[in-house]
């Protein structure tokens, strides 16, 4: 469980990374375009990382359905950032389901690709083999940018697994190294809040996978419809079920709200006796 990427190494097996979002796009899920500048999206990864962000993730397209965005622009979106940030001692990634941007985000600097697709570009792979780059292989069923009719699952913790193994094999028959591979179940990507929650009850089925996994849970539709809450004020609801699924053997967790999120993190490693406390003087 010990992994290298990048800059930093990682105990997986006593050790959480925080991975950060840093997003140049206009119609973000989260942030609605605030750091969509460059030098507002160079300043959110640094600030990150000076909140305690081990991992900052960069993206140029989101995953919801819209209008293609050219791949010379989600280039032009993404490198001037990885390039800004390669150098800060994070690990940086790139949330890209383009094998070209892939290429260029990886010569710029990035150390991991993204891809909430499932490696639907047949040229991705082969990309990753070639660059030795890591990759996180993230479940969903829609076509990039497009809409899904409502998903319906059996049981969607063994379709999600069954996915993700048939992912990760294409991936190591392409030649991509299995200690470059994490997974990711991809919650609320064409799946219901109930799909979600289910997924994040039954995490240990998909970490039993044998990969590091990574949730993306952070103000996701699943929380603010289990809380009842706006997208603004579900900071909590996040924190609970990154909590939650790292008790459940989550290792990477992807958040907008980094200090926080790292608190919580930090705390678990504790408890657990992961990490000492930062100093002792209660009662001493």
């Amino acid at each position: 469980m010990v992994r290298t990427i990048g800059p930093r190494t990682f105990d997986f097996a006593r050790e959480v990374a925080v991975m950060a979002i840093v997003n140049r796009t206009p119609d973000s899920f989260y942030d609605q375009g605030r750091t969509d500048a460059l030098d507002a999206a160079v300043t959110a990864g640094r600030r990150a990382i000076a909140e305690g962000a081990d991992w900052i993730d960069i993206g140029g397209a989101k995953f919801a359905p819209g209008p293609a965005v050219p791949v010379a622009e989600e280039i032009d979106r993404v490198v001037p950032v990885v390039a800004a940030l390669a150098d800060a001692g994070a690990v940086i990634s790139v949330d890209t389901f383009h094998a070209e941007v892939a290429r260029a985000a990886i010569a710029a600097g990035a150390h991991v690709i993204n891809d909430t697709t499932g490696l639907s570009d047949p040229g991705m792979a082969a990309v990753l083999a070639e660059t030795g780059a890591s990759v996180v292989i993230t479940h969903s069923l829609a076509a990039p940018r497009t809409p899904h009719p409502s998903p319906r699952y059996g049981d969607v913790v063994v379709e999600v697994a069954a996915y993700l193994r048939e992912r990760v094999a294409r991936a190591e028959a392409a030649g991509v190294a299995s200690d470059r591979i994490i997974i990711d179940p991809g919650h609320d990507l064409n799946k219901h809040t109930l799909d979600s929650l289910e997924l994040t009850r039954r995490l240990d089925e998909i970490v039993a996978i044998g990969y590091p996994t990574l949730v993306a849970l952070s103000n996701k539709d699943f929380v603010g419809e289990s809380l009842g809450r706006p997208r603004s004020e579900r900071v909590e609801g996040s924190i609970a079920a990154a909590v939650y699924c790292v008790l459940r053997g989550a290792r990477i967790v992807r958040v907008h709200n980094v200090r926080e999120t790292v608190d919580a993190m930090r705390m678990i490693e504790a408890i657990k006796g992961w990490r000492e406390p930062v100093f002792l003087e209660h009662n001493q």
